[in-house]
């Protein structure tokens, strides 16, 4: 199921998530280019796993190694995404996404004591469990079970999950000193606070003539500027981020089946078919009715 975002760059919650706030996502990286998810935030917490191959998860400007089998907790309204490091074959990626109200009411006496402290943790943008035995091990057993019962859907699975969540929730608040701190620099604030900005721009308006003056013109700042939060970010300029994405929704669309390729082309602002095919291509390798005619 792939990632979709709305125009903040939040990750769009099925409306059901308000009954159970818990959702379960995976198989994102085979619908994106080169493997690599597009950077977000949403307020949930996020807890991501490496199923068989090594994955990057760009938190912020950090950059996590995940070995197959461990797994990584991101704090709620942090910008990040993953890309896949190595492997033939595109990596599963069981994510999970759960708000606080999983645990605790938001004005509950759990919410207060235990999730607000790890929620507002400037510090702690995200955290790692590695392999092997130990409590780490015990958190990874938890998080592999979740996923399960988050996919299979069994009689009762909505309580196992609570209960899950919980305990890793507990493990996390009971050894909060003792993670490792990444405590952003005041220019670090600075330049992600305009990249937010910038990739907002973007995704309200891809479907319509974008130049980089405009870009770099929604978070304040010159074009040059603009360039270099993007690659020090995203490795990219900010033109390459829009035409990306532009070609992410175009994939989507070309999965519905109800609009043409012309349709496709000119609903994603590309300026001629031609052009989007050869766009597409470059990115997917092979054409726009091929990637269809294949189901993808």
């Amino acid at each position: 199921m792939p990632i979709i975002l709305d125009h903040q760059l939040r990750e769009q919650i099925p409306h059901a998530a308000a009954e159970f706030p818990v959702r379960y996502y995976h198989d994102e990286l085979s619908e994106l280019p080169d493997w690599a998810g597009p950077f977000h935030w949403h307020p949930d917490f996020e807890i991501a796993t490496a199923a068989r191959n090594v994955l990057d998860y760009q938190v912020g400007q950090q950059h996590v190694a995940l070995e197959p089998g461990e797994s990584i907790f991101v704090n709620g309204n942090v910008l990040h995404r993953v890309r896949q490091a190595s492997g033939g074959s595109p990596d599963p990626v069981p994510i999970i996404l759960f708000s606080a109200a999983a645990i605790a009411p938001e004005h509950s006496v759990i919410h207060q004591k235990y999730i607000q402290p790890v929620a507002r943790c400037d510090g702690l943008p995200f955290i790692v469990f590695r392999g092997g035995s130990g409590l780490h091990g015990e958190v990874n057993r938890l998080i592999q079970d979740t996923c399960r019962r988050l996919s299979e859907g069994a009689p009762c699975y909505e309580m196992a999950v609570q209960r899950n969540i919980n305990s890793i929730f507990e493990y996390i608040f009971c050894n909060l000193k003792r993670f490792p701190r990444y405590e952003a620099t005041r220019v670090q604030l600075k330049s992600q606070i305009r990249l937010q900005k910038m990739l907002t721009y973007i995704y309200e308006h891809y479907a319509q003539p974008v130049t980089l003056q405009e870009i770099a013109a929604s978070a304040h700042i010159s074009r040059s500027e603009a360039g270099r939060c993007f690659r020090t970010y995203m490795d990219c300029s900010p033109v390459e981020a829009l035409i990306g994405y532009r070609l992410q929704t175009a994939r989507r669309l070309l999965g519905e089946r109800s609009l043409t390729l012309q349709e496709i082309s000119a609903a994603c602002g590309f300026h001629s078919v031609n052009y989007f095919s050869r766009a597409f291509r470059k990115a997917y390798g092979c054409a726009p009715g091929q990637d269809r005619s294949l189901g993808k």
